[in-house]
C-alpha cells in the first residue's frame, strides 16, 4: 500500500511539474498568452500557466536565467543569446506562434492619415518635428517608443528606421498600453504599436514602403494577403530540456483552438 501511495504520489508530481509553466516576456504576445492560458486551464484542469510581461528582452533574459519555461518574443533571438545557452550546454526551440502588424498611431483629431517609410524615418530619428512637413498642421510632433528591452522597439528600427537611431529624448514607454494612453491624450503624438491593441482612441495611419505610390492600413486581411509591409512573427522560445514540461502549453497554442484565439484576439495565425 505504502509503494503504491508513494508511486501515486510521484506521479502526481511529475504532472503538477509538467502543468506548472511559467511564459515571459514580449509585452506585444501578453494579451494572447493570456488568452491561451485561460482557454488551455479550463480544458486541463491540473494546468497552472503563469503569463507576465517586461518586454522581449526580459522574457530572453529570464529564459537563459533559468526563472521561466517559456520567453514569449516579437523579435528573434540573437546569436550572443543563443551562445549562452549552448555554454550552458542546452540548446533554444523556436516556435512561431502567430504574425503580427505593427500599426503606426496617431492622435484621432490629426488629420494626416499617410507616411511614407522614408517620412517616418525622418520623425523618429528627428529630422522632422513639425507635422506641416508632412502635410499636418503646424504643431510639434511628439514621438513616443517603447523601451530598449522591446522586441517591438527592435523591429521598429531595423525594418522602418533601417538600423537608424531613434532621436535623442524620444518618450519612451515601459508597456503598449501606456503607449496607447499617451497618444489619445497628446495631439501632436505618434508611436507603434501591435495590431491587437488599435482602439477607437488612436487612429492608425496607412503606410508605403514604395516612396508613396500605394498605402495600406493596417489590418489582419492586409497582412494575411501580404500588402501591409510591417508584419513580424510572434515567438516562443523554450530549452530543449524543458521541452516536455512545456509542449502540452504551445502544441495547444499551434492547435485550431489556439489558433481561433490568435485571429479573435486580432494577431495573424500562422495558418493562412
Amino acid at each position: 500500500m505504502r509503494k503504491f501511495l508513494l508511486a501515486t504520489l510521484t506521479t502526481l508530481i511529475a504532472v503538477s511539474a509538467l502543468y506548472a509553466q511559467k511564459v515571459k516576456g514580449s509585452d506585444t504576445v501578453l494579451p494572447l498568452s493570456q488568452q491561451e492560458a485561460e482557454s488551455f486551464t479550463k480544458a486541463n484542469k491540473s494546468a497552472n500557466v503563469t503569463v507576465t510581461g517586461g518586454g522581449s528582452g526580459v522574457g530572453i533574459s529570464a529564459l537563459l536565467e533559468g526563472t521561466t519555461d517559456i520567453a514569449q518574443s516579437s523579435r528573434k533571438i540573437k546569436f550572443e543569446e543563443k551562445q549562452k545557452l549552448q555554454e550552458k550546454g542546452d540548446k533554444v526551440v523556436e516556435k512561431i506562434i502567430a504574425y503580427d502588424a505593427l500599426a503606426v498611431i496617431v492622435h484621432p483629431s490629426n488629420p494626416v492619415s499617410k507616411l511614407t517609410r522614408e517620412q517616418m524615418e525622418d520623425i523618429f530619428t528627428g529630422k522632422t518635428t513639425n507635422w506641416k512637413d508632412v502635410g499636418g498642421p503646424d504643431m510639434k510632433i511628439i514621438p513616443y517608443s517603447r523601451e530598449t528591452s522591446s522586441g517591438t522597439y527592435e523591429f521598429f528600427k531595423e525594418h522602418v528606421l533601417k538600423n537608424k537611431n531613434y532621436v535623442n529624448g524620444i518618450m519612451s514607454m515601459p508597456a503598449t498600453g501606456a503607449i496607447v494612453q499617451s497618444i489619445s491624450q497628446t495631439k501632436g503624438a505618434i508611436g507603434y504599436i501591435g495590431l491587437a491593441y488599435l482602439d477607437k482612441k488612436i487612429k492608425a495611419v496607412q503606410v508605403s514602403f514604395d516612396e508613396g505610390k500605394t498605402y495600406t492600413a493596417p489590418s489582419v486581411k492586409s497582412a494575411m494577403d501580404e500588402t501591409y509591409p510591417i508584419v513580424r512573427p510572434l515567438i516562443y522560445y523554450y530549452t530543449e530540456k524543458s521541452e516536455a514540461t512545456v509542449k502540452p502549453f504551445v502544441d495547444y497554442v499551434l492547435s485550431a483552438a489556439g489558433q481561433k484565439i490568435v485571429r479573435d484576439i486580432g494577431f495573424i495565425p500562422i495558418s493562412k
